[in-house]
């Protein structure tokens, strides 16, 4: 029996959104062509960005696709930088403040403009269940001019959902606009841009079942627009290249499909993952559950296991076709304890025994049955292994 967990990996396609993408895929054209073929592609293109603005409360203006939710991430915040200098001249100092609890997509970004841009990074604190401190947020706006904000709207790695209206309201009064990375909650949350009052926010379409190189930055029709980061035909506002129709297609039918399911199965998505954590630290009281257990997404289960490195657990579970991951960083192939976990003060060994399991709307009863009928015997072989290299180093 296969369990598939690793959902905020990657979510699987339904089948509506396949057949979609397949249709669209039968229209011949560039988007940009003026041939019948290419009006029926902007056609697809157009009727896909209002669907998406309708369903993340935004104008359809403001949608602009992009490859992905990192691409919208690094647009968001280094076009956000560039526009500055460009308004201000570039002598003018730039900075960005966000926790240390960002996905890498965004930090990633803030250290290469810190070393290509000389834009400062300001670290804003997170609590111990990885949560925004909003009172470090209202110290780091005060000691210095912020060009921009940065947060989740929830943790990709722990699931704690973040305080958006007070990390904006916050901002605002210090006129800093505010960029919300959104692709972990994005089908597992009610999104309204609108309400938000951010400047921009990221999405991608792989995590609610649509196709892998497909997202979108949604950019406030009020802010300037930002400069892109490539250039080469301004297809899209701030944004050069050619655009897929039909994975455009297919993101606008997979939050469509996701939205329709969330609503009839959210409680039982929560009751699934709470007995998924209930079972767990029955059989392995020893493990601990990190992140908020009160504001979290309600697919996620992030556990620490003493003793056990991650990606031993992984292959572990991999053995019993169980399908998991650690949602720590691995760079070039070096597993790392997760960023996350150090910024919420998890000690790093401790932080090394990462394991995330994340759920969908397609989760069955069984699956989390089959999960924790195994999960003994995965840790304690996972522990073996931990004490056997200890004994030979």
């Amino acid at each position: 029996m296969s369990v598939y967990l690793d959902h905020q990996a990657t979510s699987p396609m339904p089948q509506a959104v396949k057949e979609a993408y397949l249709e669209a895929m039968n229209i011949a054209g560039n988007p940009s062509a003026l041939h019948r073929g290419g009006r029926a592609a902007r056609a697809l293109m157009e009727d896909a960005r209002e669907r998406i603005a309708a369903m993340v409360g935004a104008h359809p203006v403001e949608v602009v696709f992009t490859s992905g939710g990192t691409e919208a991430i690094n647009t968001a915040l280094k076009g956000s930088v560039w526009a500055h200098q460009r308004e201000h001249g570039a002598e003018v100092p730039t900075a960005i403040a966000s926790t240390f609890a960002e996905h890498h997509a965004t930090l990633d970004a803030i250290a290469w403009l810190d070393e290509q841009e000389a834009t400062a990074w300001s670290e804003i604190a997170v609590d111990d269940t990885g949560v925004m401190d909003l009172e470090s947020l209202e110290q780091v706006l005060g000691e210095r001019k912020i060009t921009l904000v940065s947060s989740l709207v929830a943790n990709n790695e722990v699931g704690s959902i973040q305080p958006v209206k007070e990390i904006v309201d916050i901002s605002s009064a210090h006129g800093v606009p505010v960029h919300v990375d959104a692709v972990a909650a994005l089908g597992y949350q009610r999104l309204n841009f609108r309400d938000m009052g951010v400047e921009s926010m990221s999405l991608s379409a792989h995590k609610v079942g649509g196709p892998v190189g497909v997202g979108a930055l949604v950019l406030s029709r009020y802010a300037l627009d930002i400069q892109a980061l490539h250039h080469g035909g301004n297809q899209q506002r701030s944004r050069s290249g050619t655009m897929d129709a039909a994975g455009a297609v297919a993101f606008a039918v997979a939050l469509e499909v996701r939205a329709a399911v969330r609503e009839e199965g959210e409680h039982r998505l929560v009751a699934l993952r709470d007995r998924l954590r209930a079972g767990l630290l029955n059989v392995a009281p020893q493990c601990v559950a990190r992140g908020s257990l009160d504001h979290r997404l309600p697919g996620n289960l992030h556990l620490t296991v003493p003793g056990c490195k991650g990606d031993v657990l992984l292959y572990l579970l991999d053995e019993h076709g169980i399908h998991a991951s650690t949602g720590s960083a691995c760079q070039a192939g070096i597993p790392e304890p997760s960023h996350v976990l150090l910024a919420m003060g998890v000690p790093p060994d401790e932080a090394w025994g990462a394991i995330r399991l994340t759920l969908s709307y397609s989760t069955t009863e069984a699956e989390i049955d089959r999960v924790i009928s195994v999960f003994s015997d995965v840790v304690e072989r996972g522990v073996r292994a931990g004490l056997s290299k200890r004994t030979k180093a």
